[in-house]
């Protein structure tokens, strides 16, 4: 068979096969692919310390910062440029399914800083410093620091890098929250030293079993957020 016979044919058996090919599926698993290149498959994190995990968090926690992203109040190029266009119902229905996806975790990783650090995180994360007026962070974020329906995050399962990135851009006003901004105000008393400790604490607590947000908190929170409505 003649080249340009057997090219005819090439292209006419190519042109059937798409014919025939599965329609790609349109749900919202496979719209949010984008936010899996960074966050890892379903939004559970990649070994990368600056992606953190998505999956589970409060609905209205994450509606918040996509919200926040798209203003600017939080500041990432990428995420506010995949934002732009994205209206406050789809933007729900991102977290919604981020929100309702129920996986395991991974074991924390072991952590290189000293025991006396490791116990002065573990005393603000569970007690705070009340002569500094540091609420402890089980105060808000629930008491398996699991995160708090409708809008807390959890803290747990969150790397030391990201932690720390994230607490100091409160200190410094590059991340911002609907007011009163609790967080920006607990941040910004936090040392240099203090901040470590906390992240690295934190950081190295494994999640317990079927970790899911808390219904509730068993007393009023410490400070007023204006982040915790839904």
């Amino acid at each position: 068979m003649p080249l340009f016979s057997r090219l005819l044919c090439a292209v006419a058996l190519w042109a059937t096969a798409g014919a025939f090919a599965a329609p790609v599926e349109d749900s919202m698993a496979q719209r949010v692919q984008a936010c899996t290149g960074c966050h890892g498959a379903q939004g559970q994190a990649t070994r990368q310390g600056y992606f953190p995990r998505i999956a589970g968090k409060p609905a209205g926690y994450l509606y918040h910062q996509l919200l926040a992203f798209r203003a600017g109040t939080r500041h990432n190029e990428a995420m506010g440029y995949l934002l732009a266009q994205l209206s406050d119902d789809y933007l729900r229905e991102i977290a919604g399914h981020f929100a309702s996806l129920d996986l395991p975790y991974p074991p924390a990783p072991s952590s290189p800083a000293t025991a006396v650090v490791l116990s002065r995180g573990a005393t603000l994360a569970t007690q705070g410093d009340a002569a500094r007026g540091l609420p402890a962070c089980a105060a808000c974020h629930g008491a398996q620091l699991t995160g708090v329906q409708p809008a807390t995050p959890g803290l747990i399962g969150l790397p030391r890098d990201y932690l720390v990135a994230q607490l100091g851009a409160w200190q410094t006003g590059q991340r911002q929250a609907l007011a009163p901004d609790c967080m920006a105000s607990v941040a910004r008393k936090l040392s240099a030293d203090d901040l470590n400790a906390v992240s690295s604490w934190l950081a190295a607590q494994s999640p317990p079993a079927h970790a899911r947000p808390a219904a509730t908190l068993p007393a009023a929170m410490p400070l007023r957020c204006g982040s915790a409505a839904p």
